[in-house]
Protein backbone atom coordinates (compact mmCIF):
# COMPACT_ATOMS: atom_id res chain seq x y z
CA UNK A 1 0.00 0.00 0.00
CA UNK A 2 0.98 3.57 -0.63
CA UNK A 3 1.38 5.35 2.52
CA UNK A 4 2.86 6.76 5.66
CA UNK A 5 2.56 6.47 9.31
CA UNK A 6 0.95 9.73 10.58
CA UNK A 7 3.19 12.47 12.50
CA UNK A 8 1.29 11.27 15.87
CA UNK A 9 2.20 7.95 15.78
CA UNK A 10 -1.31 6.81 15.05
CA UNK A 11 -2.49 4.57 11.85
CA UNK A 12 -2.32 6.53 8.51
CA UNK A 13 -5.94 7.24 7.10
CA UNK A 14 -7.06 5.09 4.83
CA UNK A 15 -8.02 5.93 1.70
CA UNK A 16 -10.41 4.07 -1.14
CA UNK A 17 -10.59 5.45 -4.53
CA UNK A 18 -13.15 4.89 -7.17
CA UNK A 19 -12.27 5.31 -10.63
CA UNK A 20 -8.80 5.25 -12.39
CA UNK A 21 -9.26 7.24 -14.96
CA UNK A 22 -7.48 10.83 -16.02
CA UNK A 23 -9.03 11.97 -12.50
CA UNK A 24 -7.64 9.37 -10.37
CA UNK A 25 -4.36 7.97 -11.76
CA UNK A 26 -3.12 11.67 -12.71
CA UNK A 27 -4.34 13.47 -9.42
CA UNK A 28 -5.98 11.80 -6.61
CA UNK A 29 -3.38 8.49 -6.67
CA UNK A 30 -0.12 10.48 -6.53
CA UNK A 31 -1.19 13.39 -4.20
CA UNK A 32 -2.90 11.08 -1.66
CA UNK A 33 0.52 8.85 -1.81
CA UNK A 34 2.30 11.69 -1.46
CA UNK A 35 1.11 12.71 1.65
CA UNK A 36 2.47 11.99 5.00
CA UNK A 37 -1.04 10.09 6.97
CA UNK A 38 -2.46 9.31 4.29
CA UNK A 39 -2.62 5.68 2.63
CA UNK A 40 -3.90 4.79 -0.69
CA UNK A 41 -5.27 1.17 1.21
CA UNK A 42 -7.86 0.33 -2.57
CA UNK A 43 -8.65 1.00 -5.52
CA UNK A 44 -11.96 0.26 -7.49
CA UNK A 45 -12.19 0.19 -11.34
CA UNK A 46 -13.79 -2.17 -13.18
CA UNK A 47 -11.43 -1.58 -16.97
CA UNK A 48 -9.14 -4.67 -17.41
CA UNK A 49 -6.78 -1.95 -18.78
CA UNK A 50 -6.94 0.54 -16.05
CA UNK A 51 -7.07 -2.50 -13.51
CA UNK A 52 -3.53 -3.58 -14.98
CA UNK A 53 -2.08 0.62 -14.53
CA UNK A 54 -3.45 0.71 -10.79
CA UNK A 55 -1.57 -2.59 -10.21
CA UNK A 56 1.38 -1.33 -11.95
CA UNK A 57 1.17 1.82 -10.31
CA UNK A 58 0.47 0.44 -6.49
CA UNK A 59 1.54 -3.39 -6.40
CA UNK A 60 0.35 -3.39 -2.46
CA UNK A 61 -2.83 -1.89 -3.21
CA UNK A 62 -6.23 -3.79 -3.08
CA UNK A 63 -8.27 -3.56 -6.26
CA UNK A 64 -11.82 -3.70 -5.94
CA UNK A 65 -13.89 -4.96 -9.53
CA UNK A 66 -16.71 -3.48 -7.97
CA UNK A 67 -18.76 -0.11 -5.43
CA UNK A 68 -20.37 -2.92 -3.94
CA UNK A 69 -17.12 -5.07 -2.90
CA UNK A 70 -15.38 -1.54 -1.22
CA UNK A 71 -18.88 -0.64 0.91
CA UNK A 72 -18.71 -4.51 1.82
CA UNK A 73 -15.72 -4.26 3.33
CA UNK A 74 -16.13 -0.35 4.75
CA UNK A 75 -14.84 -1.14 8.12
CA UNK A 76 -11.29 -1.12 6.74
CA UNK A 77 -11.94 2.25 5.29
CA UNK A 78 -11.70 5.57 6.73
CA UNK A 79 -12.00 8.12 3.45
CA UNK A 80 -13.54 7.77 0.04
CA UNK A 81 -12.47 9.33 -3.32
CA UNK A 82 -14.79 9.56 -5.96
CA UNK A 83 -13.06 10.38 -9.24
CA UNK A 84 -15.48 8.84 -11.59
CA UNK A 85 -17.81 10.29 -14.56
CA UNK A 86 -19.89 13.71 -13.04
CA UNK A 87 -23.28 11.49 -12.94
CA UNK A 88 -22.04 9.14 -10.48
CA UNK A 89 -20.86 11.43 -8.08
CA UNK A 90 -23.65 12.29 -5.73
CA UNK A 91 -24.95 8.10 -5.82
CA UNK A 92 -21.34 7.49 -4.55
CA UNK A 93 -20.95 9.81 -2.30
CA UNK A 94 -24.03 9.11 -0.27
CA UNK A 95 -23.71 5.80 -0.28
CA UNK A 96 -20.03 6.53 1.33
CA UNK A 97 -21.81 8.43 4.13
CA UNK A 98 -24.38 6.17 4.97
CA UNK A 99 -21.56 3.91 5.56
CA UNK A 100 -19.77 5.87 7.65
CA UNK A 101 -16.81 7.09 5.74
CA UNK A 102 -15.54 10.93 4.88
CA UNK A 103 -15.82 11.31 0.94
CA UNK A 104 -14.19 13.43 -1.40
CA UNK A 105 -15.73 14.18 -4.32
CA UNK A 106 -14.17 15.45 -7.81
CA UNK A 107 -15.15 18.84 -9.81
CA UNK A 108 -17.97 19.47 -9.81
CA UNK A 109 -19.54 17.84 -6.94
CA UNK A 110 -23.04 16.85 -8.02
CA UNK A 111 -24.24 17.53 -11.59
CA UNK A 112 -27.68 19.71 -9.70
CA UNK A 113 -28.12 21.87 -6.61
CA UNK A 114 -30.79 19.60 -5.99
CA UNK A 115 -28.25 17.43 -5.54
CA UNK A 116 -26.00 19.23 -3.63
CA UNK A 117 -28.63 20.29 -1.23
CA UNK A 118 -29.50 16.47 -0.89
CA UNK A 119 -25.81 15.55 -0.08
CA UNK A 120 -25.69 18.16 2.32
CA UNK A 121 -28.17 16.74 4.48
CA UNK A 122 -26.61 13.58 4.04
CA UNK A 123 -23.47 14.86 5.66
CA UNK A 124 -25.06 16.69 8.41
CA UNK A 125 -26.95 13.63 9.44
CA UNK A 126 -24.32 11.32 9.46
CA UNK A 127 -22.02 13.35 10.62
CA UNK A 128 -19.51 12.30 7.97
CA UNK A 129 -17.08 14.62 6.53
CA UNK A 130 -17.50 15.69 3.46
CA UNK A 131 -15.12 17.92 0.48
CA UNK A 132 -15.25 18.91 -3.11
CA UNK A 133 -11.78 18.32 -4.81
CA UNK A 134 -11.59 22.23 -5.74
CA UNK A 135 -7.19 21.55 -6.44
CA UNK A 136 -6.85 24.53 -8.61
CA UNK A 137 -7.51 26.80 -5.33
CA UNK A 138 -3.85 25.85 -5.04
CA UNK A 139 -2.76 26.27 -8.69
CA UNK A 140 1.14 28.66 -8.73
CA UNK A 141 -0.47 31.71 -10.79
CA UNK A 142 -4.33 31.79 -8.67
CA UNK A 143 -1.72 31.73 -5.32
CA UNK A 144 -0.20 34.98 -7.35
CA UNK A 145 -3.20 36.51 -7.58
CA UNK A 146 -4.45 35.84 -4.37
CA UNK A 147 -1.84 37.54 -3.37
CA UNK A 148 -1.41 40.56 -5.10
CA UNK A 149 -5.19 41.09 -4.12
CA UNK A 150 -4.59 40.65 -0.52
CA UNK A 151 -1.23 43.28 -0.49
CA UNK A 152 -2.86 45.75 -2.01
CA UNK A 153 -0.49 45.63 -5.44
CA UNK A 154 -3.06 46.51 -8.10
CA UNK A 155 -4.91 48.78 -5.58
CA UNK A 156 -9.02 48.03 -5.41
CA UNK A 157 -9.85 45.44 -7.97
CA UNK A 158 -11.90 45.98 -10.95
CA UNK A 159 -11.89 43.44 -12.82
CA UNK A 160 -10.51 39.60 -13.00
CA UNK A 161 -10.10 37.80 -16.45
CA UNK A 162 -9.21 33.72 -15.95
CA UNK A 163 -9.07 31.32 -18.68
CA UNK A 164 -8.47 27.50 -19.72
CA UNK A 165 -8.37 27.40 -23.25
CA UNK A 166 -6.82 24.50 -25.07
CA UNK A 167 -7.09 23.64 -28.66
CA UNK A 168 -8.49 19.68 -29.71
CA UNK A 169 -10.60 20.45 -32.99
CA UNK A 170 -11.19 16.61 -33.18
CA UNK A 171 -12.69 15.08 -29.55
CA UNK A 172 -10.97 12.85 -27.80
CA UNK A 173 -12.17 9.50 -28.30
CA UNK A 174 -14.32 7.24 -25.79
CA UNK A 175 -13.82 10.89 -23.59
CA UNK A 176 -17.43 10.74 -21.54
CA UNK A 177 -17.17 14.78 -21.19
CA UNK A 178 -17.05 15.22 -24.51
CA UNK A 179 -20.11 12.61 -25.53
CA UNK A 180 -22.15 13.38 -22.57
CA UNK A 181 -25.03 15.90 -22.39
CA UNK A 182 -25.00 18.48 -20.22
CA UNK A 183 -28.23 17.38 -18.61
CA UNK A 184 -26.01 14.75 -17.34
CA UNK A 185 -23.02 16.44 -16.43
CA UNK A 186 -20.72 16.54 -19.44
CA UNK A 187 -18.95 19.83 -21.34
CA UNK A 188 -16.83 22.27 -20.51
CA UNK A 189 -19.24 24.37 -17.61
CA UNK A 190 -18.79 20.85 -15.63
CA UNK A 191 -15.70 20.42 -16.24
CA UNK A 192 -12.71 23.23 -16.49
CA UNK A 193 -15.74 26.11 -15.89
CA UNK A 194 -16.14 24.77 -12.20
CA UNK A 195 -12.66 25.78 -11.27
CA UNK A 196 -12.58 28.81 -12.84
CA UNK A 197 -16.10 29.57 -11.10
CA UNK A 198 -14.85 28.53 -7.71
CA UNK A 199 -11.56 30.60 -7.84
CA UNK A 200 -13.50 33.85 -8.61
CA UNK A 201 -15.99 33.45 -5.41
CA UNK A 202 -13.01 32.37 -3.80
CA UNK A 203 -11.78 35.08 -4.24
CA UNK A 204 -14.78 37.57 -4.34
CA UNK A 205 -17.81 36.02 -2.45
CA UNK A 206 -20.97 34.78 -4.45
CA UNK A 207 -21.95 36.93 -7.26
CA UNK A 208 -24.96 39.03 -7.61
CA UNK A 209 -25.61 38.44 -11.56
CA UNK A 210 -24.50 35.78 -14.48
CA UNK A 211 -24.58 35.90 -17.56
CA UNK A 212 -23.32 32.96 -20.03
CA UNK A 213 -22.51 31.78 -24.10
CA UNK A 214 -22.29 28.08 -24.15
CA UNK A 215 -21.75 27.17 -27.29
CA UNK A 216 -20.78 23.62 -29.16
CA UNK A 217 -18.43 24.33 -31.60
CA UNK A 218 -17.31 20.42 -32.97
CA UNK A 219 -18.70 17.58 -34.93
CA UNK A 220 -20.18 14.66 -32.59
CA UNK A 221 -19.93 16.77 -29.12
CA UNK A 222 -22.91 16.70 -27.28
CA UNK A 223 -21.96 19.04 -24.72
CA UNK A 224 -20.78 22.81 -24.33
CA UNK A 225 -16.85 23.08 -25.73
CA UNK A 226 -16.08 27.01 -25.86
CA UNK A 227 -17.90 28.56 -22.88
CA UNK A 228 -17.94 32.71 -21.72
CA UNK A 229 -19.39 33.55 -18.06
CA UNK A 230 -19.84 36.97 -16.85
CA UNK A 231 -19.82 36.80 -13.15
CA UNK A 232 -21.01 40.39 -11.44
CA UNK A 233 -20.07 41.02 -8.35
CA UNK A 234 -21.88 43.46 -5.38
CA UNK A 235 -19.18 45.24 -4.55
CA UNK A 236 -18.73 46.43 -8.62
CA UNK A 237 -15.78 43.61 -9.94
CA UNK A 238 -16.57 41.75 -12.70
CA UNK A 239 -14.95 38.79 -13.38
CA UNK A 240 -15.05 37.13 -17.00
CA UNK A 241 -14.44 33.66 -17.66
CA UNK A 242 -13.64 31.77 -20.30
CA UNK A 243 -13.19 27.95 -21.38
CA UNK A 244 -12.71 26.48 -24.79
CA UNK A 245 -11.21 23.57 -26.74
CA UNK A 246 -10.94 25.74 -29.91
CA UNK A 247 -8.49 28.57 -29.01
CA UNK A 248 -5.38 27.88 -31.11
CA UNK A 249 -3.95 30.89 -29.58
CA UNK A 250 -4.88 30.90 -25.92
CA UNK A 251 -5.33 34.44 -24.27
CA UNK A 252 -4.14 35.50 -20.37
CA UNK A 253 -4.48 32.65 -18.32
CA UNK A 254 -5.25 35.87 -15.72
CA UNK A 255 -5.52 39.30 -16.00
CA UNK A 256 -6.59 41.53 -12.98
CA UNK A 257 -6.98 45.19 -13.15
CA UNK A 258 -7.02 47.50 -10.13
CA UNK A 259 -7.14 51.29 -9.57
CA UNK A 260 -3.44 51.10 -9.16
CA UNK A 261 -2.16 48.77 -11.67
CA UNK A 262 -2.87 45.49 -13.33
CA UNK A 263 -1.34 41.86 -14.09
CA UNK A 264 -0.94 39.74 -16.78
CA UNK A 265 -0.20 36.26 -16.82
CA UNK A 266 0.23 33.38 -19.41
CA UNK A 267 0.53 29.71 -19.53
CA UNK A 268 -0.77 27.02 -17.02
CA UNK A 269 0.37 25.99 -13.77
CA UNK A 270 3.29 22.96 -13.91
CA UNK A 271 1.66 20.13 -11.82
CA UNK A 272 -0.84 18.44 -14.07
CA UNK A 273 2.13 18.03 -16.36
CA UNK A 274 4.36 17.40 -13.72
CA UNK A 275 2.26 14.82 -12.39
CA UNK A 276 1.79 13.37 -15.46
CA UNK A 277 5.29 13.21 -15.84
CA UNK A 278 6.22 11.50 -12.75
CA UNK A 279 7.00 14.58 -10.65
CA UNK A 280 6.08 14.53 -7.25
CA UNK A 281 4.94 16.79 -4.03
CA UNK A 282 8.66 16.64 -2.09
CA UNK A 283 10.22 17.15 -5.50
CA UNK A 284 13.13 20.26 -6.09
CA UNK A 285 10.63 21.34 -8.81
CA UNK A 286 7.70 20.75 -7.91
CA UNK A 287 4.94 23.69 -8.09
CA UNK A 288 7.68 25.56 -9.59
CA UNK A 289 6.77 27.44 -12.74
CA UNK A 290 9.28 28.10 -15.02
CA UNK A 291 10.59 31.40 -15.36
CA UNK A 292 9.73 32.54 -18.63
CA UNK A 293 5.96 32.24 -17.92
CA UNK A 294 6.06 34.66 -14.87
CA UNK A 295 3.36 37.09 -15.11
CA UNK A 296 3.52 40.78 -15.35
CA UNK A 297 2.73 43.77 -13.05
CA UNK A 298 2.23 47.02 -13.85
CA UNK A 299 1.96 48.73 -11.12
CA UNK A 300 2.11 52.36 -9.09
CA UNK A 301 4.07 51.18 -5.58
CA UNK A 302 5.21 53.07 -2.65
CA UNK A 303 4.66 55.87 -5.05
CA UNK A 304 6.85 54.21 -7.56
CA UNK A 305 6.21 52.89 -10.87
CA UNK A 306 6.73 49.41 -11.28
CA UNK A 307 6.76 47.23 -14.34
CA UNK A 308 8.07 43.64 -14.93
CA UNK A 309 8.07 40.19 -14.54
CA UNK A 310 7.39 38.55 -10.95
CA UNK A 311 7.94 35.19 -10.07
CA UNK A 312 4.69 32.60 -9.19
CA UNK A 313 4.55 31.33 -6.00
CA UNK A 314 4.72 27.88 -5.74
CA UNK A 315 2.28 25.51 -6.50
CA UNK A 316 0.88 22.95 -3.81
CA UNK A 317 -1.74 20.56 -4.73
CA UNK A 318 -0.90 18.05 -1.97
CA UNK A 319 -2.30 20.92 0.52
CA UNK A 320 -6.05 19.52 -0.18
CA UNK A 321 -5.06 16.47 0.99
CA UNK A 322 -3.07 17.43 3.99
CA UNK A 323 -5.91 19.81 5.43
CA UNK A 324 -8.75 17.10 4.30
CA UNK A 325 -6.29 14.19 5.92
CA UNK A 326 -6.58 16.66 9.39
CA UNK A 327 -10.52 16.62 8.83
CA UNK A 328 -10.69 12.80 8.81
CA UNK A 329 -7.46 11.96 11.42
CA UNK A 330 -8.30 15.20 14.23
CA UNK A 331 -11.98 16.79 13.41
CA UNK A 332 -10.27 19.92 11.42
CA UNK A 333 -12.51 21.79 8.97
CA UNK A 334 -12.67 20.15 5.10
CA UNK A 335 -10.29 21.95 2.74
CA UNK A 336 -13.27 22.95 0.64
CA UNK A 337 -16.92 22.87 1.93
CA UNK A 338 -19.92 21.44 0.84
CA UNK A 339 -21.73 24.75 0.48
CA UNK A 340 -18.98 26.48 -1.65
CA UNK A 341 -19.89 23.56 -4.32
CA UNK A 342 -23.67 24.36 -3.94
CA UNK A 343 -23.05 27.83 -4.04
CA UNK A 344 -21.11 27.42 -7.66
CA UNK A 345 -23.50 25.08 -8.84
CA UNK A 346 -26.23 27.87 -8.66
CA UNK A 347 -23.64 30.30 -10.66
CA UNK A 348 -23.77 27.12 -13.31
CA UNK A 349 -27.30 26.67 -13.14
CA UNK A 350 -27.85 30.32 -13.58
CA UNK A 351 -25.18 30.08 -16.64
CA UNK A 352 -27.19 27.81 -18.35
CA UNK A 353 -30.43 29.52 -17.92
CA UNK A 354 -28.74 32.99 -19.32
CA UNK A 355 -27.08 30.82 -22.23
CA UNK A 356 -30.92 30.18 -22.86
CA UNK A 357 -32.61 33.27 -22.37
CA UNK A 358 -29.73 35.23 -23.93
CA UNK A 359 -30.04 37.55 -20.65
CA UNK A 360 -28.45 37.98 -17.36
CA UNK A 361 -29.01 36.08 -14.78
CA UNK A 362 -29.93 37.47 -10.68
CA UNK A 363 -28.37 34.87 -8.50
Amino acid sequence: MTGHQRVDGHKPVRTALIGYGLAGSVFHAPLIGAVEGLELSAVVVNNAQRQDAARRDYPQTKLFASVDELFNNASSFDLVVVATPNDTHADLAEKAMQRGLAVVVDKPFAISTAQAKHLIEIQKKTGAKLSVFQNRRWDCDFLTVQELIDTGKVGTVTRLESRFERYRPVPKPGSWRETTAVETGGGLLFDLGSHLIDQAMHLFGKPISVYAEMKTRRTGVLADDDTFIALQFDNGICAHLWVSLLAKKPGPRFRLLGTAGAYEKYGMDPQEESLKNGLRPGDEQWGVEPAANAGTLSATLDHLEFDGKIASRRGSYEQYYVLMRDAVANGAPVPVQPEDALKALTVMEAARESATTREPIAV
